[in-house]
């Protein structure tokens, strides 16, 4: 197992705090006695391993004026689903806060509104660890998240989606590691300069990686930064995994053969990014964990809302805003069929028969379209340990799926 010191150490503390409840004479002896201290399995778990996500939107909220993450919010009331009192409900301690950068079409002008709103983003995941300093820390390195855990703090992590704010500037790689950013996603919804997407609408434009993604990939073997496939074409993956040195993650990413997604891998993908070293990591979004029809009422009222806002695309923050307000006010009226944790953990068997336990992990997209029924925000996040434990995967192999995984290719690219 990879950094076992403070894992080590928290295990020997939580075997030590049971030993000593259930040792003291008054706990002896007849198992119905009242003072028994039973320790739940799930919450032991939690407290003796790291629990990592690898991905969450939510530094699209800070700033606003309806959003403290530092206090408790309603997901069901439009608070969105992360905050630092829930991550502590939720048992989760560390999580990738991604700045995410919209497509746009590739002039100078768009380039730079996406290099300053980038930078506007990291600045405020900087703004939210300083005034939330006694509960959370700025981690960089894999260790430091082991560290803040011994610290009874949560580990923020940054990783950049979408490459479009690089430009055609190959220095702007080691700028933004060295703000923070230790993955960057190649791509989004729409083609780039890098490569192209799984759900651009005008198809194939490079036939996979650009000739500049290509060097942006090498350029992120030699900073140590990590390559995230999550979003780009089933060409731009093969180029990947030939192009880099190293391991490389889809951070955000589900199993192709149990819900025919193009976001989603297909087993070959999956088998191939675990013969280099790689990690799926799986996610909550429904529409990529199982298929579920939906009225045709609340597609055609989706559709209007997409078409009215560009797909998302090219907003000011101000339309953005209001593109939210109108997917929340469709939310509202027409409910949507979410998929449960028993459905999302159907993707890691498949993934672990298929490719070994040493290849999954989870990334959840909250605040980015992530929810399941039963694990809605971060404060359900042990629903899924139960769901784990429910289905016999022992300790050391959640271990591996919550955080394991992932550190091992973190700190083999880090290296």
């Amino acid at each position: 197992m990879i950094f076992p010191l403070a894992t080590l150490w928290l295990s020997i503390l939580a075997v030590a705090v049971v030993l000593i409840s259930c040792g003291s004479p008054e706990n002896q002896g007849d198992d119905e006695s009242p003072d028994k201290v039973e320790v739940d399995p799930v919450e032991r778990i939690h407290q003796t391993i790291l629990t990592l996500d690898t991905h969450i939107d939510t530094p699209m909220r800070l700033g606003r004026d309806d959003f403290n993450i530092g206090k408790p919010n309603d997901a069901r009331r439009g608070g969105g689903k992360v905050d630092f009192p829930r991550m502590d409900e939720g048992g989760l301690d560390a999580a990738f806060f991604v700045v995410f950068v919209p497509q746009e079409e590739r002039t100078t002008e768009n380039f730079s509104k996406a290099y300053d709103h980038a930078l506007g983003i990291f600045e405020s995941i900087d703004k939210m660890v300083e005034e939330n300093r006694e509960v959370v820390g700025l981690a960089l390195t894999p260790d430091d998240a082991y560290r803040f855990k011994d610290e009874g703090k949560r580990a923020a992590y940054i990783g950049l989606e979408n490459g479009f704010a690089l430009e055609y500037d190959i220095n702007r790689v080691q700028e933004m590691h060295d703000l923070g950013a230790r993955y960057i996603g190649l791509c989004h919804t729409r083609n780039n300069q890098f490569c192209d997407s799984s759900t651009d609408p005008e198809g194939a434009e490079h036939g996979g990686l650009s000739a500049f993604g290509k060097e942006v990939v090498r350029e992120m073997n030699r900073v140590g930064m990590i390559v995230d496939v999550s979003h780009i074409s089933d060409d731009a993956f093969w180029d990947v995994l030939e192009v880099s040195e190293k391991p490389v993650v889809a951070s955000h990413s589900n199993a192709r053969a149990l819900c025919d997604h193009p976001r989603n891998l297909s087993d070959t993908m999956i088998v191939e990014l675990a013969e280099q070293g790689g990690v799926i990591q799986l996610t909550f979004l429904p529409s990529y964990v199982k298929t579920i029809e939906q009225s045709e009422e609340v597609i055609q009222a989706r559709r209007e809302v997409r078409q009215r806002y560009n797909n998302f695309t090219g907003l000011s923050d101000e339309e953005r805003e209001e593109a939210w307000e109108a997917w929340s006010v469709i939310n509202d009226e027409f409910p949507v069929i979410l998929p449960t944790v028993s459905d999302f953990v159907n993707h890691i068997d498949h993934v672990v028969e298929l490719a070994g336990i040493d290849h999954v992990g989870i990334g959840s997209d909250f605040d980015g379209g992530g929810a399941l029924e039963d694990c809605y925000d971060i404060s359900e996040m042990k629903n899924i340990t139960a769901e784990l434990l429910d289905r016999g995967y022992s300790e050391e192999d959640i271990e591996k799926i919550w955080s394991g995984n992932f550190m091992r290719v973190f700190a083999q690219v880090a290296n």
